[in-house]
């Protein structure tokens, strides 16, 4: 896949964080996609501006996109259904693709998957149906790169509050995240990452009220490396 670079070497005075020189700093709208390719190295930290955002999240090998992020590779290889400090995104060839190195969350959610018109439709009735969803983001974004329908894979949400009852059913509830946490993902290869911020009014995982969330690419271990901004 040839897609473009989005991040911008830093001019001076640009801000430094514990991951290095920002490179790249944008605030996502409610309800908006966003994405970026980081290279090897660099950190995407992702911050809950408002407070109870969930922001849907896929990865992928940015030179071979069919090895995208695989929940159930993920989930085998740390045996815990949740994603917490230290948690490997992998794909489905077991592949590391991002590595957790920051969080502000307890836990962050693998099995809510992505809103659409269809599941809305199913769950909360007919009158949904024109509401926006992750899966229109998704679809939207993934263009940009000339992907389709088939290549968007099981997805990440961040800050979502998916509970897991004794009998194993799940829960969509008010979230574990306040105004201005964050969470941050090292690049282990370069890779393309692909967000919705989430559109959802029918349930809390947005405390029905959608908002901002904001992205910042660090160049991270890429710098001491001297890999290309």
């Amino acid at each position: 896949m040839t897609a473009p670079t989005t991040t911008t070497a830093p001019a001076t005075g640009t801000p430094t964080s514990r991951f290095g020189p920002e490179l790249r700093r944008e605030t996502v709208a409610p309800l908006a996609p966003w994405s970026a390719v980081l290279r090897a190295g660099q950190v995407l930290t992702i911050v809950d501006v408002d407070g109870n955002q969930a922001v849907d999240f896929l990865v992928y090998d940015a030179v071979d996109t069919a090895r995208a992020y695989s929940a159930q590779a993920t989930l085998q290889g740390q045996d815990s259904v949740y994603l917490s400090a230290g948690s490997v995104l992998r794909s489905s060839e077991h592949d590391p693709l991002m590595t957790v190195v920051g969080t502000d969350v307890e836990r962050h959610d693998t099995l809510g998957g992505a809103c659409s018109k269809e599941s809305n439709t199913l769950r909360y009735g007919h009158h949904t149906w024109s509401q926006h969803g992750c899966a229109d983001n998704f679809l939207a974004e993934l263009s940009r790169y000339g992907m389709g329908k088939r290549d968007q894979v099981s997805n990440v949400n961040w800050f979502m509050n998916v509970p897991v009852d004794p009998d194993g059913a799940l829960g969509i509830v008010d979230g574990i995240s306040a105004p201005g946490l964050s969470v941050s993902l090292r690049a282990e290869r370069d890779v393309l990452v692909v967000v919705s911020n989430c559109p959802q009014i029918n349930n809390p995982c947005n405390g029905f009220d959608p908002s901002r969330a904001e992205m910042i690419v660090s160049a991270g271990t890429a710098a001491a490396a001297g890999q290309e901004a």
